[in-house]
């Protein structure tokens, strides 16, 4: 299967099709390389859909060369081979529930209104600490941010050393504004300039919508040196306007080191497929029909291209003197929502370097998913 990694500067076309350089093992989600030495991989195997087209969930461990078990996943792999950086798009109380999945090469973590929604509605980790909140005299507005950003601080101490490590580069925890700011400029910069002084944290990145009125937002807060997850993008029209925001925002900051305003931009994926494959259906020729499941990838290698683009040249090159860091493409959205796709259709393909990959909560992120039939 094709992975991003071999877009240098191909054709779409191409990078959709290209055999991957391990295309003589099975096609696997995370990869092995072929320096693999097999003879110390454990592989456990176990069926959780047994149909004809299935797939198979596998659990993968390594040992050192004297037997005495290692901490290592695959996850790792997929950094140190790959450069993609496995983020989990969860929290909640304990959030010391993190340290098993850094152990297993997690390198960050994103949060939004919906996750802490379901964290606090679900969960009496947070009774006390509200009980005594709205004691106090607190509002139900202020208490849930005051819940949150006691579990965003706990979360951003877990990653700190993978931040201090990586010099910045990994180790981000998100806190998404109010989405009823989606429309508000000023506001949305005011509440990132907000949740950046009340967290407190190095390694904390403040989520901004890419609607187009937070796109100025953008611009304003990156040049106030305040790192960015810009999340909801669906379109490379879009995704172009928030690239030259965060370059925009690094110009205008007026600092002599750049090194520490960072930046994601959260391309959503699965949901483009989901709109493309209803009116594809509408259509409904075979040619149409055979093209289901197709567009979300495409415009992602796409999207990737842009990236590349965008992040070189005379302009970029200034920026980086000043200790600039690429705004890396973060995929979001990639599990699949139409049951027929395999669970891979928008992991896979994806892989390359500079990028994160977003692990959803529903499957444990230490598992890869190989194709039964390959």
């Amino acid at each position: 299967m094709a992975t991003i990694s071999k877009l240098s500067n191909p054709s779409p076309a191409a990078s959709l099709s290209a055999p991957s350089r391990s295309s003589s093992l099975p096609k696997v989600f995370l990869g092995f390389s072929t320096k693999t030495s097999l003879s110390k991989v454990r592989l456990s195997l176990k069926n959780t859909q047994p149909s004809p087209r299935t797939s198979l969930v596998v659990r993968c461990s390594q040992s050192s060369g004297n037997g005495s078990p290692i901490k290592r996943t695959t996850l790792h792999d997929l950094y140190e081979r790959e450069g993609q950086s496995p983020w989990y798009d969860n929290l909640c109380r304990p959030v010391t529930d993190l340290i098993p999945l850094i152990e297993s090469g997690v390198r960050g973590v994103t949060s939004n209104p919906a996750i802490f929604q379901k964290a606090i509605s679900s969960s009496n980790a947070y009774n006390d600490q509200f009980r005594e909140l709205v004691q106090s005299g607190k509002d139900i507005e202020t208490a849930y941010w005051e819940l949150v950003v006691k579990d965003i601080q706990d979360a951003c101490k877990l990653f700190e050393s993978i931040y201090d490590q990586t010099d910045g580069g990994d180790g981000y925890v998100s806190v998404e504004v109010s989405p009823r700011l989606a429309d508000d400029t000023q506001g949305t910069v005011e509440a990132a300039k907000w949740l950046h002084k009340v967290v407190d944290r190095p390694n904390v990145y403040i989520k901004i919508p890419a609607t187009a009125p937070c796109i100025p937002s953008i611009k304003e807060v990156i040049s106030l040196g305040i790192s960015v997850n810009v999340t909801l993008i669906f379109s490379l029209t879009r995704y172009e306007a928030v690239i030259d925001a965060y370059l925009d925002g690094l110009e205008a900051s007026g600092l002599s080191d750049l090194s520490r305003v960072t930046s994601v931009a959260s391309f959503f994926v699965s949901r483009v497929d989901t709109l493309i494959d209803k009116m594809l259906e509408k259509i409904g020729t075979p040619e149409a029909l055979d093209l289901r499941g197709k567009a979300a990838v495409a415009q992602a290698a796409l999207a990737y291209k842009l990236y590349q683009k965008k992040f070189s040249g005379p302009r970029w090159e200034a920026l980086v003197k000043k200790g600039a860091k690429k705004q890396r493409l973060l995929w979001a959205s990639t599990s699949v929502k139409n049951p027929a796709y395999p669970d891979t259709l928008y992991v896979a393909p994806l892989i390359g370097p500079d990028t994160v990959s977003h692990l959803v909560s529903q499957k444990p992120v230490c598992w890869i998913y190989v194709d039964a039939l390959s």
